[in-house]
Order: C-alpha cells, then sequence, then structure tokens
C-alpha cells in the first residue's frame, strides 16, 4: 500500500477508521459543579497498577476542569451501552447543562455514573502530560462496576454496535 503525505484531513480520515468504543467521562470540581463530555480517545495503559488514560481536547469544555490545574483530582469513565446513542450525541455537543434529565447516582469519587453504562471506571488523577492539541490524562483506578450488554463504538463519523 502506497503511503500518503499527512495533512489534518488525511491524518483524521486514516484515524476516522479505527474502530473505538465510546464513553463519557464525567468529574465533578471542587465547587461540586458536574462536568462531562463523549471521549473515544481512552484506553487501559497497565495493568499493574491498574492505569487508564484519557486524551481531553484543549479547545473542550472539560479541559478546564480535568486537562488542567487542579480543580478535579479524580474522575470516571463511563463506557456507553449501545443503546447510548442519544447520550453520546448530548454529551458531544455543547449544551448548557449536559446533565439535566440525565439519570445518575454518585461514585465513590463523588464523580456522576451514568445510568445503565455498559462499565464504569473511577479513577484518581496520577499525570497529566501535554500532547500537541490534547492533554493525557493518566488514572489510578480506583474502582469499577460492570453491567450486561453490547458496546456503543463510533467508526468512520458514526455510531455502530457490534454483536456477538
Amino acid at each position: 500500500m502506497p503511503l500518503s503525505t499527512i495533512d489534518p484531513a488525511t491524518f483524521r480520515s486514516v484515524l476516522g477508521r479505527f474502530a473505538s468504543g465510546v464513553t463519557v467521562v464525567t468529574v465533578r470540581d471542587v465547587q461540586h459543579y458536574d462536568h462531562g463530555m463523549t471521549v473515544t480517545a481512552f484506553s487501559s495503559a497497565s495493568l499493574e497498577p491498574p492505569l487508564v488514560l484519557v486524551c481531553i481536547g484543549k479547545a473542550a469544555s472539560l479541559h478546564g476542569v480535568l486537562g488542567s490545574g487542579n480543580t478535579a483530582s479524580q474522575f470516571a469513565v463511563n463506557i456507553l451501552n449501545s443503546k447510548q446513542e442519544a447520550l453520546a450525541r448530548r454529551f458531544a455537543e455543547e449544551h448548557p447543562d449536559r446533565f439535566e434529565g440525565v439519570g445518575f447516582t454518585r461514585g465513590i469519587t463523588g464523580a456522576p455514573i451514568l445510568d445503565d453504562c455498559l462499565d464504569v471506571i473511577e479513577c484518581e488523577v496520577q499525570s497529566r502530560h501535554d500532547a500537541g492539541d490534547h492533554t493525557i490524562v493518566v488514572g489510578t483506578v480506583i474502582g469499577t462496576a460492570t453491567n450486561e450488554g453490547s458496546p456503543l463504538l463510533y467508526y468512520r463519523g458514526g455510531y455502530a454496535t457490534l454483536e456477538r
């Protein structure tokens, strides 16, 4: 396969061909306000110790809370199930109160845990790393919860499901 030169549009197109799970990262800041946004740039980083990472765009509203500064030291990663596309869209768009009318409980970190998610991973921020137009936030896993179901996926600019 011939390689092409890289430009932002080509790079975005290539990355869009990599299917990823869909999460909503949630935080309760030190003033007790809830924040959340849809994130597909999520990954496990280590089994021992248990670490995950999320990449937060510097232009995103969540960046000022989780990606920089000391306004939040804990967060939750809500892994969405195949029936939660509406939640993914809601938390991906600018919305004055993304949590209005959304069912959730409080996790051990105080972060909102969205109802009916496939899985939830709660974390303590271990480190933050500058990465171009994003900040990589590495979290030490301090708690998890699991439900039955299929994951919601993001592929080539749209949502998809996986049936097994």
